[in-house]
């Protein structure tokens, strides 16, 4: 019996090509594990109106982690028309299958390391190692939405903000409505994994992304406990910005920083501009962790237009898959993968379009294996 059962989730498009790729290399790295296919994506909303089968949840649930490649997502009216025609008159409402995941088993935590890698020409600066924690179910992505405003909703916010009031007279279906919703234990939760992780990775520094000057309840309550957090670290600096600002600085000096705490989606925003600061999504690595499950992704998209083609970079998705080991507790796999990887990076011989050269996804991951 094997160690460890891992769900599979290939997802859409070139979620496929990619999880390929890492395949060959935990082969190659002979991870003691049983890997479980799972159904998710744009192709069973379209036949089935839902693209996280309930299937797919049971299975999550009798495995010890998850590796997700990438999935197609479309706006609300697009998504609609794609469903199969004897679904159209369900009722039916696209929902991301990630956000739906992340809320689901509560894997609070988004990590995302944003290293440079020595030989990529890429790299904004080669002096960059950035960690984003990105508190993952709570703030403007908890779908609480309405559009047209229902008619008690607007009422009782009118009742409570006289600031509402300005929009009484405004039409219930000219309005759209999303409540950006953050706790006290969210926002420890994530800071204290920050300082945590700073501690252990010899960073100096934490530094929170807010903006409490303007949205002075919510990221003033992330603000203030971050502070009561930092005063249990006294050997590591608590630093303040706004989000506007640290995408500036990030652009100005990003070597000057190293843990970045941000809530849901200002860190969405400062993750994916770190990723492009090491070479772009294609060495943008995840992991969405809870207290006991952690679902590890690359944060690009599926890109259609290249599935099948094994033409974008893996080392997302190699990356990612360093996490996983790591979570999963195997870490001297997990630096020999690193290290592999590096090695590749550096040589520069072996390389996918976006880094100049003309090796597909399979290439790679065959020149990681033999790194490794």
């Amino acid at each position: 019996m094997a160690k460890y059962k891992i769900a599979w989730l290939p997802g859409d498009g070139v979620g496929n090509d990619v999880m390929e790729a890492a395949k060959i290399v935990l082969d190659a790295l002979k991870l003691d594990a049983e890997y479980q296919h799972g159904d998710i994506g744009w192709e069973f909303w379209k036949s089935e109106g839902n693209p996280l089968p309930d299937r797919t949840i049971k299975l999550l649930k009798n495995t010890d982690a998850c590796l997700f490649g990438a999935i197609t997502s479309l706006p609300k009216e697009e998504a609609q028309k794609e469903l199969a025609p004897e679904l159209q008159d369900k009722g039916l409402t696209y929902s991301s299958p990630i956000v739906r995941l992340r809320q689901e088993f509560n894997l609070h935590t988004n990590l995302r390391p944003c290293k440079a890698y020595s030989g990529n020409p890429l790299n904004f600066r080669d002096d960059i190692d950035l960690v984003v924690f990105r508190e993952n179910t709570e703030d403007m992505y908890v779908g609480v939405e309405f559009h047209p405003l229902p008619q008690d909703v607007m009422d009782v916010v009118c009742a409570n903000s006289a600031k509402m009031k300005r929009f009484a007279d405004t039409p219930l279906d000219e309005i759209a409505v999303s409540l950006r919703i953050n706790t006290i234990k969210a926002s420890r939760s994530i800071v204290t994994q920050a300082f945590e992780y700073a501690k252990k990775h010899g960073y100096k520094t934490v530094t929170i992304v807010e903006k409490p000057n303007v949205l002075r309840e919510t990221s003033g309550l992330v603000v203030r406990e971050a502070r009561k957090v930092a005063a249990n670290y006294p050997g590591i600096d608590l630093w303040e910005t706004n989000i506007d600002a640290m995408c500036m600085w990030l652009i100005k000096n990003p070597q000057n920083y190293g843990v970045l705490v941000a809530t849901n989606m200002f860190g969405d925003i400062i993750s994916d501009l770190c990723a492009q600061l090491i070479g772009g999504l294609g060495f943008a690595s995840s992991g969405n962790i809870g207290d006991n499950y952690a679902v590890f992704e690359p944060t690009h998209g599926s890109a259609p237009k290249y599935a099948g083609q094994y033409k974008v970079n893996p080392m997302a998705m190699l990356l990612t898959t360093k996490l996983m080991l790591d979570w999963l507790g195997e870490l001297q796999l997990g630096e020999k993968l690193d290290k592999a990887i590096s090695s590749v990076i550096n040589d520069a011989k072996v390389k996918t379009y976006d880094m100049g050269g003309n090796s597909s996804t399979l290439d790679v991951a065959e020149e990681v294996v033999r790194k490794l």
